[in-house]
């Protein structure tokens, strides 16, 4: 039975990463595959199946939604120009492109996690690198990595306020698993713009001194790494795990784009030098400097942070924003348990369209491009929305199976108790990978952690491991998850343009996710013997 249980891990990793299918046809080949193991070995009645593919529908929406909001601000700031006008700020501060890298991805997409989530960061990044020079290939594969350390903790603490919410609602406990968090990841974390470098050198760089480019900028790497995962660490003893995933990369963006302006802790051959991609066919800078002023350009974006920040934090706009113009879908087909949310008002997609729809407003003084642009944005999105669902049917019919009338627990938990019967001895080193496993099917830290906190607890609590650092190795490990989860793949392929692609991304992701886990497993372990 473990072999039906897990034919949702499995057989994507095959049709994907093995035979390199897209995610159209591999995604089709594994929901059809999951729904069939389900029926005659899981007796999941065909109304929970049917509930499950209308779940699957309806959770598409709220997904194409971010990604229609996402390209629409892509594509505004290209017909103003100030996309061209961000690359020029971009490269008035380093035209290099390690450090370009880390500023967009690593900081300002860390930012984006922390007032968004929802898988934004790396679909509003990795356009940003790609009008910088990257690769599309690369754009999406640094964009996916990077949405990792920031994701523990999500939009405004909701992984640990909603994952955790079955385990515990204390907020004692959360703050203590929250400082658990960025204990574990203190100099774990402070290595990933190193790793972001090192896959960007190795992965799509020139393979001449390829240790002395990464070499050359690893001190400057390490430095913003520590400065992040110190600032978390202080932020969640001093304030509140809520806010970890916007102070910490908001001030460590303030620090490294003044060391970039003072060239601090950075090779002097940079300033002469600019380490270019030769595999990049990107086009030239422009020489004419676009007539608008860096703010304007910015504009949008910042409205964007600003729109996401308010209604996060600010609860009457919150419980404004959630109470009206509200699409959700309960109770599907009169099962308590099969829902799907789409707040309309408060989803990212719509604050992402307003802030476009504004920065046209401002930047060319009218709307007449909103719309062609809309519907070029509209009509570029079929695929995405095919592949999209068949994941989602994938994912949906996997959680829903725990409603089957074998008596058995949900393919999910069968999975983790079956894991766990074996490997209790060194959970705290398998911690990370349960909650990696279930952001791979589930597509969020939230509900990977919604799905196997409880059992996560159950194990610390049966094999007398402390239970705060289990949950914390959960939560980072459902994090790094981001980097290899298929529909998020899928969406981001969409807006660079790499629909089909999706099989490749994941053979690079795949190997990063795995190392920050075994990281993160082997932390886990040391910080057990002092907590």
């Amino acid at each position: 039975m473990i072999i039906v249980a897990a034919a949702a891990i499995i057989l994507p990793l095959i049709l994907l990463g093995g035979l390199n299918l897209s995610a159209i046809k591999g995604m089709s080949i594994s929901a059809a595959v999951v729904v069939v193991l389900s029926y005659v070995f899981w007796q999941l009645p065909p109304a929970v199946i049917g509930a499950s593919i209308l779940q699957s529908l309806h959770k598409a929406l709220p997904i194409l939604w971010i990604l229609f909001g996402a390209l629409l601000m892509l594509n505004s700031l290209r017909a103003t120009g100030a996309i061209e006008r961000i690359n020029q700020g971009f490269q008035a501060l380093s035209a290099d492109m390690r450090l370009q890298v880390i500023v967009v991805a690593y900081l300002f997409g860390g930012l984006i996690e922390g007032v968004s989530g929802f898988g934004t960061p790396a679909m509003v990044t990795a356009p940003l690198l790609i009008a910088l020079g990257f690769t599309p290939m690369a754009a999406v594969v640094l964009a996916l990595v990077a949405d990792s350390t920031p994701a523990a903790f999500g939009a405004v603490g909701t992984p640990l306020t909603v994952g955790l919410s079955n385990v515990t609602e204390k907020s004692a406990m959360l703050n203590l698993i929250g400082q658990r968090i960025t204990q574990l990841d203190l100099l774990v974390g402070a290595l990933m713009p190193a790793l972001l470098i090192f896959i960007l050198i190795w992965g799509f760089g020139p393979k001449q001194r390829r240790f002395q480019q990464w070499l050359a900028v690893l001190p400057w790497a390490l430095v913003i790494g520590l400065v992040y995962t110190s600032v978390a660490l202080m932020t969640a003893m001093v304030i509140s795990y809520e806010f970890v995933s916007i102070i910490a990369p908001f001030v460590t963006l303030v620090v490294a784009i003044v060391s970039l302006r003072y060239h601090w802790l950075l090779p002097a051959s940079i300033q002469q030098e600019p380490w270019q991609l030769p595999t990049v066919a990107a086009k030239p800078a422009t020489t004419t400097p676009v007539k608008m002023s860096l703010i304007t350009a910015w504009l949008p974006y910042l409205i964007v942070v600003v729109l996401l920040l308010a209604s996060r934090v600010y609860q009457p706009l919150k419980l404004w924003l959630t109470s009206h113009v509200n699409f959700s879908w309960l109770n599907i087909l009169g099962y308590q348990t099969i829902n799907s949310d789409w707040e309309f008002l408060y989803s990212p997609g719509t604050l992402l369209t307003v802030a476009a729809l504004i920065g046209l407003l401002i930047q060319a003084r009218s709307l007449k491009q909103a719309w062609p642009t809309a519907k070029k944005v509209g009509a570029s999105m079929g695929n995405t929305a095919i592949a999209l669902v068949v994941t989602l049917i994938l994912v949906q019919v996997f959680t829903n199976s725990g409603l089957n009338q074998g008596q058995l627990p949900s393919m999910p938990m069968y999975i983790a108790k079956f894991v766990a019967t074996y490997l209790a001895g060194i959970w705290l080193f398998m911690a990370p990978f349960l909650g990696q496993l279930g952001a791979f099917v589930t597509g969020s830290t939230t509900v990977s952690t919604l799905t196997f906190g409880q059992i996560q607890a159950d194990i610390a609590a049966n094999a007398h491991l402390n239970e705060p650092v289990v949950l914390a190795a959960q939560l980072i490990g459902a994090a790094a998850g981001n980097m290899i989860c298929v529909h998020n793949i899928v969406a981001v392929s969409s807006v660079v343009g790499l629909e089909g692609q999706e099989g490749p991304i994941l053979r690079q992701t795949i190997l990063p996710g795995l190392a920050y886990a075994a990281l993160i497993g082997v932390a886990g372990l040391v910080l057990s013997q002092f907590v």
